[in-house]
């Protein structure tokens, strides 16, 4: 069969008053614009309840409650999180109690080593990998390894570890430090290693065992972290891929367990989507029990606003 150009016929189609239509989008719902000197609670409040506006304000909300409720907010970060600057305003959420456990990389835990003894991290790995002299800090591979092994004989998980070695040594830079600040507010840190990943396994200091004992304890803790979050939140911040997948298998042996963790609530803080967090973080754990979010920008702009927004919210005081 071979058709023809003809025009479809549109002289009856059907239609309705847009009055009668229920529609996704109103006016109460638009941004407004603020005045000159306007507060951060006006700043919030002026934000449009539109998709990621109000997704914003549902994850404030979250992280609030749990507060209130003494439910757990437990903070998975990727390492750019740490050298973007951001430990001193995740620190400060620590101090107010809206930090209940952190759940870190390798790599986290390197940058923020060595902020803690230097002050600065993040070194120009193309100018150094030519000459071989990528990741060979003598005291970043030296003193975390060593820190690590210790740590491994006394039965202590990889966080555990490297905390008491920086809270031993009083660093120079520690109010700048997640780790250290860990140390005086007493929250848990755990760190989830992949063998080869981090610039310490270079070094020949690195105890395989070790590195695998104390990370598979460190597991285990984030586990019993994981099957108290019922009304708690976590958020995934810039790990793409071993968070959430250490957070997936965290909540299968928690259900395997029988253990309820509604209602949860997860978010995804990242400058994009990716299919880990996505998945394993925002849709699968929260299918049916709770509600998974996705904030997308850049982590030195969304979660110093983030933070603000929880305090403002919360009207906490030191």
């Amino acid at each position: 069969m071979t058709l023809r150009y003809e025009p479809f016929d549109l002289s009856g189609l059907a239609t309705y008053p847009l009055a009668s239509r229920a529609s996704k989008v109103t006016t109460r719902d638009f941004a407004r614009p603020l005045p000159a000197g306007a507060s951060l609670a006006a700043f919030l409040e002026s934000l449009p309840a539109i998709l990621a506006g109000r997704d914003f304000r549902a994850v404030v909300e979250a992280i609030v409650e749990a507060r209130r409720r003494e439910a757990p907010v437990v903070w998975g970060l990727g390492a750019h999180v740490v050298k973007t600057g951001l430990a001193p305003v995740l620190n400060d959420l620590m101090a107010r109690g809206f930090v209940s456990a952190l759940a870190l990389n390798g790599a986290g835990v390197i940058h923020d080593f060595e902020i803690a003894l230097s002050g600065a991290t993040s070194e120009d790995v193309d100018a150094a990998l030519g000459p071989g002299r990528f990741g060979m800090a003598r005291e970043t591979g030296e003193d975390i390894n060593a820190a690590i092994v210790a740590g491994s004989r006394d039965g202590l998980g990889l966080g555990q570890s490297i905390v008491r070695a920086l809270a031993s040594r009083g660093p120079a830079f520690a109010e700048a430090s997640l780790l250290c600040a860990a140390a005086r507010y007493d929250v848990p840190v755990t760190v989830h290693v992949a063998i080869g990943t981090d610039i310490v396994h270079m070094h020949p200091a690195a105890s395989g065992a070790a590195i695998g004992a104390t990370s598979l304890r460190d597991f285990q803790y984030f586990t019993s972290s994981v099957a108290r979050l019922a009304g708690g939140v976590f958020l995934n911040c810039g790990s793409a891929v071993v968070l959430p997948e250490v957070f997936l298998k965290a909540v299968a042996l928690v259900r395997n367990q029988g253990i309820a963790l509604e209602p949860l609530t997860t978010v995804s803080l990242d400058f994009i989507r990716q299919y880990r967090p996505e998945t394993n973080v925002v849709a699968r754990p929260t299918r049916g029990i709770g509600r998974g979010y996705s904030l997308v920008g850049h982590h030195e702009l969304l979660l110093p606003l983030l933070a603000a927004a929880v305090v403002e919210g919360a009207g906490t005081v030191r």
